[in-house]
């Protein structure tokens, strides 16, 4: 059953997928298209899962599963990675590319995905600095999505990278 973020449990788990580049806007049209319908046929031992997903800032597809009616199993869990990765094979996309990072332009009010070196040259051209905001997904939760998937690099585990 999809629902919306809002009705969704804190401690509701979620998964977020960076892709490598920003989606056009057909790609964008249609992997909701797909997600939408992914979500509102996942079910983890024959059990309904109540779910949210979308596509935030043109290019993180995100899931979540609000374990309070029923928990996502270890085949629903393969199930969506499986999904994830027939979305990029079709859309010629990485979303598991762990070594790409993220920002936030605030005052272009734009996201910048670099590699691991560019990252790193950015921060020692002052590109980006300790205040930059910073994308973390890791963040396990509904709670930690909602207030630490942005932060300052400074308190993010991309710091050691520059």
């Amino acid at each position: 059953m999809v629902a919306d973020l809002i009705a969704l449990d804190n401690r509701s788990k979620v998964w977020i997928y960076q892709a490598d580049k920003e989606l056009s806007d057909s790609q964008r049209y249609e992997i909701q298209g797909h997600l939408f319908k992914f979500l509102s046929q996942w079910t983890a031992h024959h059990n309904a899962l109540k779910t949210y997903g979308n596509l935030f800032h043109d290019q993180f597809l995100t899931l979540f599963v609000d374990e309070t009616t029923a928990a996502a199993s270890g085949c629903s869990i393969d199930a969506s990675v499986h999904f994830v990765q027939q979305l990029g094979s079709h859309y010629q996309v990485d979303f598991f590319n762990r070594m790409i990072f993220s920002y936030l332009n605030e005052e272009e009010e734009k996201v910048y995905t670099l590699n691991q070196e560019q990252f790193k040259a950015a921060y020692q051209a002052g590109t980006i600095t300790d205040d930059t905001l910073v994308f973390d997904n890791l963040v396990k939760t509904k709670d930690q999505f909602l207030t630490e998937w942005l932060k300052p690099l400074e308190a993010s585990w991309h710091k050691r990278f520059v």
